[in-house]
């Protein structure tokens, strides 16, 4: 759930928030990012035989869930190798059979049109270059494939729009720091949030990557978004 200037910045910060990943997204979610991790599954159309990436994977959690509601083979892939260890525990202790890759977005290391299905949870905010990545998750979606993007965004004006703001400057950058015991990590969260694209705008940028909007989804009152789409499908031109 955080969000750094570039590549290398964001895989040496990772590594070093890893272990205590997990702990700090249910403190300062409350637990509610477990409930929007499953809205994002409950999405998802199973089939038989389909083959999953979650992209910016982190430590495992999206995946687990995915096991245990989507048929089909598990990939995860994500920047910081030392989230990706994590990951591989709890996914042998979850009894999950998925592989685990270390790779970056805008440039995934995965045959074109080789997935049924493409998820980001709170790690789209951290691609170096968000267009770049979007690309890439249409080039590995097959034509029909679903794509989920699970992300903060920004409350709407009003009294709840302003408990978040103050919750996330004030409270999240105080308790992240004592929990992880890094210095910078949690002061980027409210700043990315607040600088990051809206739902519309994030609309386009996907339809101009090729993709195809169904829905924008605000959870809880907007602190989050949860945006369905995927890759049209392919036209067959009359000879």
């Amino acid at each position: 759930m955080l969000v750094a200037a570039n590549r290398e910045e964001a895989r040496r910060m990772f590594d070093a928030i890893a272990p205590t990943y997990d702990v700090l997204n249910r403190v300062l979610s409350f637990g509610v990012d477990a409930l929007w991790r499953r809205r994002l599954i409950r999405t998802l159309q199973p089939l038989a035989g389909q083959r999953i990436l979650d992209v910016a994977c982190g430590t495992g959690d999206l995946l687990i869930g995915l096991s245990q509601e989507m048929p089909g083979s598990l990939v995860g892939l994500d920047l910081a190798p030392e989230m990706l260890q994590i990951a591989a525990r709890r996914l042998r202790k979850a009894g999950v059979d998925g592989s685990l890759v270390r790779g970056a977005a805008e440039c995934l290391p995965f045959a074109s049109a080789s997935f049924d299905v493409v998820s980001v949870a709170f790690g789209i905010r951290n691609f170096e270059d968000l267009s770049a990545g979007l690309r890439e998750m249409h080039r590995v979606l097959r034509p029909g494939g679903q794509l989920r993007i699970l992300e903060f965004s920004r409350p709407r004006r009003g009294l709840w729009g302003s408990l978040f703001t103050w919750y996330f400057v004030a409270v999240v950058p105080k308790i992240g720091r004592w929990i992880s015991g890094h210095p910078e990590a949690y002061t980027y969260l409210p700043t990315s949030v607040a600088a990051f694209h809206d739902s519309d705008s994030l609309d386009q940028i996907l339809r101009t990557a090729g993709l195809k909007v169904s829905a924008s989804i605000p959870l809880t009152g907007g602190i989050a978004t949860l945006t369905v789409a995927e890759r049209p499908p392919s036209v067959l031109m009359a000879s």
